[in-house]
């Protein structure tokens, strides 16, 4: 063990359904080091103490988004979080809120996943023949390209679902990650689908369910601001573009 080095104690909450128990907390010991993450950590863990813990990651540098996970009470990636910016003492981890378990620490998408298709995330055109049969760019400015570039840059991760208060208790709402899509393509100059989405995120579960607690734009690891997208998607529905 280094001077830099500590050990700490991490309480990681279990989940294995086939076992027939439900969730309970199981605590490890992990020698942590300056600039050392939490995936780093349950790595660790995994190699050393028990090979059955289970989480999800791939790409180790904050892109893909697959290992969300709450850590001390927030969302975050264990990627490229580091232990020691979270605490210096105790690390508490498990599957993100608002979701199925899976297993361990991996949490079920799936019911996100259809909520974001349900506001159909994609370019709509009018012009159906035109949309298969494209003979030009369709040219946009760079002061277009500002009102839904920020909101492009979400990558599904779903901390913002986990740390919703709304979806806490209301598991029909479609939640910031969708809705804030539902904005990203909206206010895009070359969609014209909005018609096609009003009803959806206007209606049961739709965006007027958002209190605007901010806690999404809080934990997201991009700086997408999901709490600002709903806010100028519920303008949009009252007033219309502009």
């Amino acid at each position: 063990m280094t001077g830099d080095s500590r050990p700490m104690r991490f309480t990681i909450r279990r989940y294995h359904p086939e076992s027939g128990r439900g969730p309970y907390w199981q605590d490890f010991e992990v020698t942590v080091h300056p600039g050392m993450t939490v995936l780093e950590a349950l790595h660790q863990i995994r190699e050393g103490q028990d090979p059955t813990l289970v989480w999800r990651s791939s790409c180790r540098m904050g892109v893909c988004g697959s290992c969300g996970m709450v850590m001390n009470g927030v969302p975050r990636l264990a990627c490229n979080t580091q232990v020691l910016d979270v605490s210096r003492s105790e690390l508490r981890l498990e599957a993100l809120w608002n979701l199925d378990i899976i297993r361990d620490l991996v949490a079920d998408s799936s019911a996100v996943f259809a909520k974001h298709r349900s506001v159909k995330p994609y370019l709509m055109r009018d012009d159906e023949a035109e949309a298969d049969d494209v003979r030009e760019e369709l040219r946009q400015t760079p002061e277009q390209l500002t009102e839904y570039l920020q909101f492009s840059y979400c990558m599904k991760c779903g901390l913002c679902m986990a740390a919703c208060p709304t979806l806490a208790t209301h598991s029909g709402y479609l939640g910031p990650m969708p809705l804030a899509a539902a904005q990203r393509y909206s206010a895009d100059s070359r969609d014209q689908g909005f018609a096609q989405r009003r009803d959806t995120v206007e209606g049961d579960g739709g965006v007027f369910h958002c209190h605007y607690a901010g806690e999404c734009s809080r934990v997201c690891p991009r700086g997408v601001d999901p709490a600002r997208a709903l806010q100028l998607l519920k303008r949009r529905l009252v007033f219309g573009p502009g």
